[in-house]
C-alpha cells in the first residue's frame, strides 16, 4: 500500500503506531510544539503529495488543544496537495452536546463538524458516537464504528456464567444509539436485557435511578459507550446488586475516567471494569476495588 501515509496526533501514538503495525506501515513524520505564546504548531515531514493520508487523533485528554492539532494536521496535508485526508477519531470530541435541549445552548457537536470539513477533511472514521445523527452533520462521508464484536468476544471470553447473563443499559433516556447497542448485544448472546432509567438535577451528575427488567440472582452486564466521571456506571452497580444481581460487569467503549471516576470505580462493586477503547491518558488498569481487572485494546 505504497500510497498510504498514517500520520499520528499527540492524544495516542501508541494506538498510531499499534495501527501501522497492523498494516505493515512505518508512521508518518510529523513535529508537533507550541509557542511560547501556546500556539500550536505542525511540521509534516515528507511528501504526501497525491497520497491517501490518514491522520489518527482522538477527541480526549487535552481535548480542545488535541482538537485544533487535528484541524491543523488535516490543513497541513490538504494544501500539501495529498489526494485524500481521512480523519480517525475514535472518540469524537463534543459528541454530548448532540442537540439544542435548552434556550440559548449550542450544538457543538455540529461546530466540530463544520470545522473538520473547513479544514479540508474527506472522509471521517469514528466509532460508537455517542449519538448517530451526529453523522449527517457531515456532507462528507462518515464511517461510525462499533465495539460490539470486541465486546461479545470479551464476554464469551471472561465470564463463565454468560449464558445466563442480563446485559443492561445504565442509561434508557439517553442516547438512542445506546440502547441499541445494548439490544444488540443481547440479541446477538441470546440473553435477556434491561434498562435503567436515570434523571438527573445537572450534568454529571445523577439524582434518581430506576430499573426495568430482572436481574434478581443473575449475572448483569452493564454496557455503556462514554464513561466520563463514572457516577452514572457506579450508581447503576450499586442499584444492580441492591436487587439482587450477584455480580456486576462494567463494558464501556470510551472510558474517559476524568475527575473522580478512577476512585469512584475502585470503590464500586464491579468485577470487573473493561475499556474497549483506550480514550484517556490515564493508566487503563484499575489496581484495587476489583476481584479482577481487563483492557481491551
Amino acid at each position: 500500500m505504497p500510497n498510504i501515509k498514517i500520520f499520528s496526533g499527540s492524544s495516542h501514538p501508541d494506538l498510531s503506531q499499534k495501527i501501522a503495525d497492523r498494516l505493515g506501515l512505518e508512521l508518518g513524520k510529523v513535529v508537533t510544539k507550541k509557542f511560547s505564546n501556546q500556539e500550536t504548531c505542525v511540521e509534516i515531514g515528507e511528501s504526501v503529495r497525491g497520497e491517501d493520508v490518514y491522520i489518527v487523533q482522538s477527541g480526549c485528554g487535552e481535548i480542545n488543544d488535541n482538537l485544533m492539532e487535528l484541524l491543523i494536521m488535516i490543513n497541513a496535508c490538504k494544501i500539501a496537495s495529498s489526494s485524500r485526508v481521512t480523519a480517525v477519531i475514535p472518540c469524537f470530541p463534543y459528541a454530548r452536546q448532540d442537540k439544542k435541549d435548552k434556550s440559548r445552548a449550542p450544538i457543538s457537536a455540529k461546530l466540530v463538524a463544520n470545522m473538520l470539513s473547513v479544514s479540508g477533511a474527506d472522509h471521517i472514521i469514528t466509532m460508537d458516537l455517542h449519538a448517530s445523527q451526529i453523522q449527517g452533520f457531515f456532507d462528507i462521508p462518515v464511517d461510525n464504528l462499533y465495539a460490539e464484536p470486541a465486546v461479545l468476544k470479551w464476554i464469551k471470553e471472561n465470564i463463565l456464567e454468560w449464558k445466563d447473563c442480563i446485559i443492561v443499559s445504565p442509561d434508557a433516556g439517553g442516547a438512542k444509539s445506546l440502547s441499541l447497542l445494548v439490544t444488540s448485544i443481547a440479541d446477538r448472546l441470546n440473553v435477556d436485557f434491561a434498562l435503567i432509567h436515570k434523571e438527573r438535577k445537572k450534568a454529571n451528575e445523577v439524582d434518581r435511578m430506576v430499573l426495568v427488567g430482572d436481574v434478581r440472582d443473575r449475572v448483569a452486564i452493564l454496557v455503556d459507550d462514554m464513561a466520563d466521571t463514572c457516577g452514572t456506571i457506579c450508581h447503576a452497580a450499586d442499584k444492580l446488586i441492591s436487587v439482587g444481581a450477584t455480580k456486576v460487569y462494567a463494558i464501556l467503549t470510551h472510558g474517559i475516567f476524568s475527575g473522580p471516576a478512577i476512585s469512584r470505580i475502585n470503590d464500586a462493586c464491579f468485577e470487573a471494569a473493561v475499556k474497549c477503547f483506550l480514550s484517556t491518558l490515564e493508566a487503563p488498569i484499575i489496581e484495587s476495588g476489583m476481584s479482577s481487572n481487563s483492557f481491551v485494546p
